[in-house]
């Protein structure tokens, strides 16, 4: 089997690290991987394989040589670097939002429309982790009938603002614990046992960056640039996974039966619905893998063309992020 030179930009952070850990799992055919970060880490190492492998500073001319270059940093250091990894001949699968609404770059859940790879012209982005999520939650039923409407609430745990993020709610715990005062850095508010309706900058209709990202992407995802979404981002005092609420509608009413029988049968999900039992998605239960979970399946009442409600949890560090990225990079050396 061919073996790939293998960068991972922003190696240092939570999805970095993710990505190599998954890189590892998954028997990635590579024959020498390349961390990037900043200059600050760069002659540190990081364990890949049972080895130490030193970290490299970021630059232009880092991606000499690679043939696959998997991205997990800001939107800045993605505009600024990724082009040079793409002009150098790697394919680039880019896990910031910098490139997601790009015409000429495609977005994409390898579940759903892995065909679009085939038009990519050195650069793929991974799409936003509760879009991912979501979409997967509900492909199935998709298949059935086209989505033509999403309403959405997600419960977004604090690992999604990477490794600040999960321990600024550990040292809040442990700070209320003791009676002491909390101090706020990651989150503009205390999260430990608090919700902040708020994640990303809103817009003038008051909807959050993080909220459109899911008419957005999703609506580049399913080729539908009819779909109708609203969604209600919020940040919970969970370490990991995140949860949402989705109401659907659909060009054909779908039956509860067919809807299971779409999810339990759709690939990278899991049919937990059996709630007379206490059986239903929850974020422990889907962390730390990358199945996302769907229950809570029943009749939108609200609806008035026969929509469906349901539940989801999946894990938004592994296939809300590095997972896909990883599976994006086995579709495009046709693993």
């Amino acid at each position: 089997m061919k073996e790939y030179r293998v960068a991972v930009l922003g190696a240092t952070g939570a999805v970095g690290r993710e990505m190599m850990k998954i890189l590892e799992e998954r028997k990635f055919p590579i024959s020498s991987l390349v961390p990037l970060a900043s200059a600050r880490s760069a002659g540190k190492t990081l364990s890949f394989r049972g080895e130490q492998v030193e970290i490299q500073e970021a630059t232009s001319k880092a991606f000499s040589g690679c043939d696959i270059v998997l991205g997990a940093a800001e939107n800045d250091v993605a505009l600024e670097l990724l082009p040079h990894a793409a002009a150098a001949g790697a394919v680039v699968v880019d896990n910031s939002s910098a490139y997601r609404l790009d015409p000429a770059v495609p977005l994409v859940v390898p579940e759903i429309n892995p065909q679009d790879i085939a038009w990519h012209k050195g650069i793929i982005a991974n799409p936003n982790c509760t879009t991912i999520i979501t979409l997967m939650a509900v492909s199935g039923i998709h298949r059935i009938s086209p989505i033509t409407r999403i309403i959405a609430s997600t419960y977004q745990a604090v690992s999604g603002a990477g490794v600040a993020g999960m321990r600024e709610l550990e040292e809040q715990v442990e700070a209320l614990s003791r009676g002491e005062a909390v101090s706020c850095s990651a989150f503009p508010y205390q999260i430990a046992f608090n919700l902040i309706p708020q994640i990303g900058s809103f817009n003038e209709q008051g909807y959050s960056s993080e909220e459109m990202k899911l008419q957005n992407e999703g609506r580049k995802i399913l080729h539908n640039d009819a779909m109708k979404v609203t969604c209600t981002c919020v940040r919970v005092p969970v370490v990991r996974s995140h949860s949402v609420s989705v109401s659907i509608e659909t060009e054909r009413p779908v039956s509860l039966e067919q809807a299971r029988a779409a999810v339990a049968a759709a690939p990278g999900c899991r049919l937990v619905d059996d709630p007379q039992n206490r059986l239903y998605p929850m974020p422990l239960d889907t962390s730390d893998q990358d199945l996302v979970y769907v229950g809570r399946i029943r009749a939108d009442l609200a609806s008035e063309t026969g929509g469906l409600a349901l539940w989801c949890c999946g894990d938004q560090i592994r296939k809300g992020a590095a997972t896909n990225a990883v599976q994006i990079a086995e579709l495009v050396i046709g693993k």
